[in-house]
């Protein structure tokens, strides 16, 4: 199968470390497209950077679907744009984060989430009570650390302290990392911590897999039906994906 990740970000060095993670866990039959678009935020956080990716990032699934992508991830940890990819691909979309949760939920009781920057909170406890999962997470967590420095030295520092925070004060039994950029973590801060810590790259990559070999699509019925056909000015492309 062909699987297109993408990055919603323009930082290319960000796309690769996601490729590698990805390619890292796929199976051999399957074949890793990973892109960003052309322009837009060189990072994610907040609302507002959200925003301004969106239209980039749905280009690229546009044009990675008439290549033949079998299905798409979307690398933000905020599943960003996630509805509107949905509704533009007939293939399935998968987002990190909602398949990071999905996937704490089947090896822990109760999680926490262990972002980047504090604006980055209200989105994803927005995101998880959406998904019916509030019961299960016992707290979102900012490690202050910018999206494009979580692979320092001091950036992982900085993560694994706030894991040990919270094991210590919010009674989880797993940590769910909310950040693309945190993917090449998960093993070693799982090994330093004793539970087990899962990001989203992986398992949204293993979600896909299995939902295109059991050949589920997504429903194109109620919201996440074809867009209509109507004038969209510059974004009119988007409708030959």
């Amino acid at each position: 199968m062909r699987l297109h990740i993408v990055n919603p970000n323009s930082t290319r060095r960000m796309t690769l470390g996601i490729a590698e993670a990805a390619r890292s866990v796929a199976a051999v039959a399957t074949e890793i497209v990973a892109t960003e678009p052309a322009d837009g935020p060189v990072s994610i956080e907040g609302y507002f950077d959200e925003a301004l990716c969106i239209p980039g990032m749905l280009r690229e699934i546009a044009r990675e679907a008439r290549a033949g992508a079998d299905a798409h991830v979307i690398a933000c940890f905020d599943d960003t744009g996630l509805d509107a990819a949905r509704a533009l691909s007939p293939r399935p979309v998968v987002g990190i984060g909602e398949a990071a949760y999905h996937l704490a939920t089947l090896v822990c009781g109760r999680f926490s989430v262990v972002t980047t920057l504090s604006r980055s909170i209200p989105a994803l406890e927005h995101n998880i009570a959406r998904y019916g999962l509030a019961s299960r997470c016992a707290r979102v967590r900012a490690s202050d650390i910018p999206v494009l420095e979580v692979e320092s030295p001091a950036g992982e520092a900085r993560i694994s302290a706030e894991i040990a925070l919270a094991l210590k004060e919010d009674r989880c039994d797993g940590i769910v990392l909310g950040c693309a950029g945190m993917a090449a973590l998960a093993s070693r801060l799982a090994a330093q911590h004793g539970v087990p810590v899962i990001e989203g790259v992986s398992a949204a990559v293993k979600f896909a897999e299995t939902l295109t070999q059991l050949g589920h699509a997504t429903s194109k019925r109620g919201g996440w039906a074809a867009p209509p056909m109507k004038p969209l000015g510059s974004f009119q492309d988007l409708l030959t994906a």
